[in-house]
């Protein structure tokens, strides 16, 4: 089972940020049949954590752990972070260019709240990815399916972008299916606050 945990913004937040995609050149493309793979709405999140593959076995501790996480969190009394969808930016170059748009808000709480979600995983023996926590949402994948100027022009009008507030009140254990329309299966979720 390839795993991770997930914070999704509310329906508001994307819908102003679906707006906002559709002025950009990467969305004209792909309405022209380019292949600039838009993540749709649907899959929109900020991953917490990354499990990745786990055994069917193992799998099953991992909701006793993010209910340790949430009951800690809550136990605490830190609230639910308040977020917005805000500025953006691009990772990699050539064919492995991405799009993405960043958090801004109450990152510290987000972040504390990702590593306490991780410090649990650990305490069970679960995998999980340890890179340095960057909360973002990935929007598109043009990769060098569009010109440097018109990914360099998007990425420009992704900074400049402020969606409207949110707070992050439950967090979600996602399965992913990969392929070419990836799909994403809630698995349960636990409340923040």
């Amino acid at each position: 089972m390839r795993l991770f945990v997930a914070a999704y913004p509310p329906a508001e937040a994307c819908d102003d940020l679906a707006r906002r995609l559709e002025g950009l050149r990467v969305s004209a493309a792909a309405a022209g049949g380019v292949n600039t793979r838009l993540a749709r709405g649907e899959t929109w999140h900020l991953t917490l954590a990354f499990l990745g593959e786990v055994a069917e076995e193992r799998a099953g501790k991992v909701p006793g752990a993010l209910q340790r996480a949430a009951d800690g969190w809550r136990a605490a009394g830190s609230g639910a972070p308040r977020l917005r969808l805000a500025g953006g930016g691009r990772f990699g170059r050539g064919r492995f260019t991405v799009l993405w748009v960043g958090v801004d808000g109450d990152r510290e709480a987000l972040t504390s709240l990702s590593r306490r979600v991780r410090r649990e995983l650990r305490h069970d023996r679960l995998p999980h990815d340890d890179r340095r926590f960057k909360p973002h949402l990935t929007v598109a994948r043009p990769g060098d399916r569009l010109d440097a100027a018109a990914v360099e022009a998007d990425r420009a009008d992704l900074a400049a972008y402020r969606g409207p507030a949110w707070p992050v009140e439950t967090m979600v254990l996602v399965r992913s299916n990969l392929g070419p329309a990836p799909t994403y299966e809630q698995l349960g979720a636990w409340q923040l606050t």
